[in-house]
């Protein structure tokens, strides 16, 4: 069976803590086996790291300072042939607040 690229489901989700991630990746993949859908993944993109240099103090030393960072975490979720039970069943879920997901059809 030749998996067609037009009828799929891009599901792609960001997050700063990666526990919360693949707890929602999971739930999300559950959801397409009950339905009895086909999906790939969770593809772990790389992890990109912002970097913030800050003055510790305002007015003196310039050559102390601070290093903080940022680390966004992102999956991506492919489900192929969805039927309209798969897409309302996956409407329907409830993804914890730190999870920003963007759905392409």
């Amino acid at each position: 069976m030749k998996i067609t690229e037009d009828n799929k489901i891009r599901i792609k989700l960001r997050s700063y803590t990666h526990y919360l991630l693949t707890e929602s990746c999971k739930t999300i993949i559950n959801t397409a086996k009950t339905t009895n859908t086909k999906s790939s993944g969770a593809i772990a993109l790389p992890t990109k790291r912002r970097i913030y240099c800050v003055l510790r103090s305002p007015h003196v030393d310039k050559d102390s300072r601070e290093h903080f960072e940022i680390k966004s975490h992102t999956r991506i979720i492919d489900i192929y042939e969805p039927s309209s039970q798969t897409i309302d069943s996956l409407m329907k879920l409830n993804i914890p607040a730190g999870v920003d997901i963007e759905i392409k059809l």
